[in-house]
């Protein structure tokens, strides 16, 4: 059956033999032979055949990988390069077939098409162990979930998520070809498959006659031999493929998943693995039951937020601060010294209600819910993990077999070979010296960026201390009180939290931009052996970086500021220069929620820039001269080589991204309950900018296996432990719901407005005149009330005793007793978190019983039937041969059996 139009031209140097279909069905299944082609030169009408195809010429072969060059003048190596290596590549079985240049767009550009035969396939599925269809799934599906049609709306057409029936799969044997269910040879390895295969053709062939360790297209690429090489998308994005054969699969996705007015459905999973592999797969499976699981504790955030404001008006010390009477009689010691003046209590009143809305009792409870929920979504993601491994057939892909794919950069550079004590064969390895020396300078590469990180952030320390003096002096007089709504709100600590925190983020973004580029080459230099090891490499490198980056602002207000201050009369400096930073009497919570929303917000926004509109400029950009195109002329290699190119790392910036927002939500949840909203809507808006990106900006990916999420699995559950520590301190010292609770239950035995007189139990007093010269402020920053009014003492935030008391300026009784409450919740608190925590990772299996099953029957029948099919061989042979066993001879073929040169020595 011919797919699209039968067009015959001479393909490039294709001195080969035809593949001729090879073996012969003679057991379980038969299959179709499509591969004997029989070619004839001839002249196309290039302006009636439409290029927009994913067929050679002859509208049969597949195209299955695509590489591109410019032929330069000059460039006589890179010629001899291609000329060596696309003859390896016929050597190893690849048909190409070349489109000159007078027929791409610029005029320059050649394009080297890949199709790769049916003798191929099959002998590269045996040596990377593909698992293929030999028997339809027999065990019946389950009952349907009660109440099922209320996801009806959400739901997507059963073509769209079951592209493939289910089938019981086993390890393909090339020498047992007719034991599969090979109904058409065409299709029974999918295009993922396919361009897997040729891409690791392709990452192994050498290009060089004299030195046979120059090899990959990797390196091609690098030296500008090649310029792109990629497999094809199998139609435009926005309609389906005149050619009926085509499954239009780009165009299913994007009707059906990359689409923003699809947010609310569910993803196609099993489509998006079947066009662009497991790995691609995976991460939106995760991206997903991530944005799922966030919608649980985004409702339970907000309801806490619902429950500060409905409970606004019981907040008595915030009543307190803003009453005239109280409040407003009550002079507080300036912040800084020389350019701040005393100041009123009451000029705080707006910060303390807003404090109010995150710093209440709901936040407690959120604390201890958001550790449960983070051990919830760990264990259900495992069980959702461990069904796709069994659904995509990765449950026996083990961390070996990724083993045996060794990445082609680490068998060029190691040039020592030593014996495997497995398979008794010579393979390349590091020595021990080398492996340490690159080790230890990638280490200290690493903590010299960090220590880079944390001097910036010192820097920013600085900024806050020197420049809030100059903001309390600029607000002395209270310009902005004349702005509506604002105006309240813009205090000199507003100012300098949110200047410092968007300078903070602008350092940020710039050593992440530096340092991405410096984590590559170290871990390059580092040669790791496969590709599995060199991601968990740079996973780690990478996310050390960032968590330093991304979280130290953070840990600085949570756990810093405010802490190391001193009194009036013996304040703490910073480099014996600026005095270290006070809290507001409402605590440092509200400024951590301003740090936290800045910061998370900002790498929201800026990463949904960067990933959607940075290559749509580009595409458009590129793409500008050949829009106007007829479609015919407008070929399918040449749509693709228009658009960006996704790279290795690709993925990983991906999880990355979504790791840090989930460190966000975790770590400093306690300061912000609206954190998971926040987060919850930008994912799903992540998950179709990720969904669009793939499917129209950029080439297809080559398809790649993956059982999981990887290291980043082990970096969530770090988080997860972590983040039960940082939200019991954040609760204990961080917000003020303990001094409170302490307050409430020792002076008032739970009487009603038992809050009343806490702001004035908070704060101690210091005797004006014990100010030392340094410290006192400038007579021009002392307000004209001070001077009407006998005033001789001022508050400040701590438990202190009052002048002329015996112990005077030391901490009182109360101290002790709220810092011992401080400790003694921590550590009930991580204690029933981390009780209920693994009491529920014991209760919840990692792999649900239905898949146990399935997987156990899925062996029995691959023994079962590999059991019977030898029984039905040796039967048919023993038919053949008679009675006289040893005169057994084989049927002579008239085909003489093509030898290919496999490359696959890094199986060794």
């Amino acid at each position: 059956m011919n797919r699209g139009k039968s067009n015959n031209e001479t393909l490039i140097e294709m001195d080969r033999t035809a593949w001729s279909g090879g073996e012969e069905n003679s057991g379980f299944h038969s299959g179709s032979d499509k591969e004997t082609l029989q070619l004839e030169n001839a002249e196309v009408d290039k302006q009636q055949q439409s290029k927009d195809s994913v067929y050679f010429r002859d509208g049969v072969r597949r195209i299955d990988f695509v590489l591109s060059y410019i032929d330069d003048k000059e460039g006589e190596k890179k010629q001899d390069r291609r000329k060596e290596f696309e003859a390896n590549l016929e050597r190893a079985g690849l048909e190409l077939e070349v489109e000159d240049k007078s027929e791409s767009e610029d005029g320059r550009t050649y394009f080297l098409k890949i199709h790769v035969p049916w003798e191929v396939l099959t002998t590269y599925a045996d040596v990377l162990k593909i698992k293929v269809p030999f028997k339809t799934n027999d065990i019946p599906e389950k009952k349907g979930v009660p109440m099922s049609w209320l996801c009806t709306p959400y739901r997507l057409p059963e073509h769209v998520m079951q592209p493939e029936p289910d089938y019981f799969t086993a390890t393909f044997d090339k020498s047992k070809t007719d034991f599969f269910l090979i109904e058409d040879k065409e299709t029974f390895f999918p295009p993922s498959t396919r361009n897997r295969i040729v891409y690791y053709i392709l990452s192994r062939c050498p290009y060089n006659k004299e030195d046979k360790d120059k090899k990959g297209i990797k390196r091609l690429l690098n030296n500008g031999t090649y310029a792109a090489a990629f497999p094809l998308h199998d139609c435009r994005y926005w309609t389906r493929s005149p050619d009926t054969n085509c499954d239009s699969e780009r165009y299913s996705l994007y009707k059906y998943w990359a689409r923003f007015s699809r947010f609310y459905k569910e993803q196609p999973l099993n489509l998006i693995r079947k066009y662009y592999g497991e790995k691609i797969g995976i991460y939106f499976a995760w991206l997903g039951f991530y944005t799922e699981m966030l919608s649980y504790a985004a409702v339970v955030g907000l309801l806490c937020f619902i429950y500060g404001l409905a409970s606004f008006k019981e907040n008595v010390w915030s009543q307190e601060i803003c009453n005239e009477t109280i409040g407003g009689e009550i002079v507080m010691c300036p912040l800084c010294d020389k350019k701040c003046g005393y100041w009123k209590l009451n000029t705080t009143c707006s910060s303390s209600w807003q404090s109010y809305l995150f710093d209440n009792t709901a936040t407690v409870f959120f604390a201890i819910f958001m550790g449960i929920w983070v051990t919830l979504f760990l264990e259900f993601w495992k069980r959702r993990q461990a069904r796709l491994e069994y659904e995509w057939d990765l449950v026996d892909m083990e961390e070996e077999q990724q083993q045996m794919q060794l990445r082609p950069e680490y068998e060029t550079k190691c040039t020592h070979r030593r014996r495997n004590h497995v398979t008794q064969e010579m393979e390349p390895y590091l020595p021990l010296t080398s492996k340490c020396a690159r080790s230890i300078l990638s280490g200290a590469t690493v903590l010299f960026w960090i220590s880079l990180i944390i001097a910036s952030i010192i820097g920013v320390i600085a900024y806050r201390l020197a420049v809030f003096a100059a903001f309390a002096s600029i607000m002395k007089e209270s310009p902005t009180s004349k702005l509506d709504v604002v105006g309240n709100l813009i205090t000199p600590q507003f100012a300098t939290s949110v200047t410092a925190s968007c300078i903070n983020f602008v350092i940020i973004m710039i050593l992440n931009f530096l340092y991405e580029r410096v984590a590559i080459k170290i871990t390059d230099m580092e040669v790791p052996k496969t590709h599995v090891e060199y991601e968990n490499k740079l996973t780690v490198k990478m996310f050390l970086f960032q968590f330093v980056n991304y979280y130290s602002s953070c840990f600085y207000v949570a756990f810093f500021k405010g802490k190391f201050v001193g009194y009036p009369g013996d304040y703490a400096y910073m480099f014996g220069k600026w005095r270290n930073e006070e809290c507001e009497p409402g605590g440092c919570l509200i400024e951590l929620t301003t740090q936290l929303v800045i910061v998370m917000v900002g790498k929201q926004v800026w990463g949904n820039i960067q990933e959607a509109l940075v290559p749509w400029l580009r595409n458009w950009w590129v793409s500008r001269s050949a829009r106007n195109h007829p479609e015919s002329l407008y070929s399918r290699w040449e749509q693709d080589h228009d658009l960006q190119s996704f790279s290795q790392l690709g993925l990983f910036y991906e999880y990355l991204e979504m790791v840090i927002q989930f460190g966000f939500i975790t770590l400093f949840v306690a300061s912000f309950p609206l954190a998971p909203l926040l987060a919850l809507m930008n994912n799903i808006l992540e998950v179709r900018v990720d969904a669009w990106k793939f499917t129209t900006q950029f080439r297809r990916p080559v398809a790649s296996k993956a059982h999981s999420i990887g290291a980043w699995e082990e970096i969530l559950n770090m988080i997860a432990v972590f983040s039960v520590v940082t939200n019991a301190f954040i609760v204990a010292f961080t917000s003020d719901m303990i001094p409170r609770l302490v307050y409430k239950y020792t002076n008032h035995d739970g009487a009603e407005n038992s809050m009343e007189g806490y702001i004035n139990d908070s704060l101690s007093v210091f005797n004006i005149s014990e100010f030392k010269l340094e410290n006192s402020p400038d007579k021009e920053e002392i307000p004209n009330w001070f001077y009407d009014q006998n005033i001789t003492t001022c508050r400040y935030r701590d438990y202190r005793y009052p002048p002329g008391h015996e112990k005077q300026y030391t901490h009182t009784m109360q101290f002790w007793h709220i810092l011992a409450a401080k400790l003694a919740f921590i550590i009930i608190m991580e204690h029933v978190v981390f009780v209920v925590k693994f009491f529920v990772a014991w209760l919840i299996p990692d792999v649900p019983s239905d898949v146990k099953a399935r997987i156990k029957r899925e062996r029995y029948l691959i023994q079962e039937y590999l059991h019977t099919y030898e029984l039905e061989k040796l039967k048919i042979q023993l038919s053949h041969n008679g009675p006289n066993i040893e005169k057994c001879t084989c049927p002579a073929t008239e085909v003489t059996p093509v030898k290919l040169e496999v490359l696959s020595d890094c199986l060794t």
